[in-house]
């Protein structure tokens, strides 16, 4: 005897893993700092406040346009990155740690 699995069961079995193969890979694509002109960076910075980008082909940091972007026990530290056009292109800053000497 068989089992007959209804049509539209079948295609939302196949649609989900279809979505889920595919979550995956865009979850993990970031912008690639050194392929974008500094002007570039500096907007994507100013327009979504923060952003994770890739600086080389196997690193990546957290890029912040001000400190409300950082958690409440870090600072800021200015960043620069590799830009297509700019091999010094400040972007904004880093969130790090404060130290005790880092005192508000």
């Amino acid at each position: 005897m068989t089992h007959r699995v209804p049509h539209r069961l079948s295609r939302a079995v196949v649609l989900l893993t279809v979505l889920g193969a595919a979550l995956p890979a865009a979850a993990q694509s970031r912008p690639y700092a050194p392929s974008l002109s500094c002007a570039r960076l500096q907007a994507l910075l100013e327009r979504s406040g923060a952003a994770v980008l890739s600086t080389g082909p196997r690193t990546y940091d957290r890029f912040v346009r001000d400190g409300r972007f950082c958690q409440s026990t870090e600072v800021t530290e200015a960043a620069w990155v590799r830009a297509s056009d700019d091999p010094d292109c400040f972007i904004g800053y880093t969130c790090k740690e404060a130290d005790r000497d880092d005192q508000w």
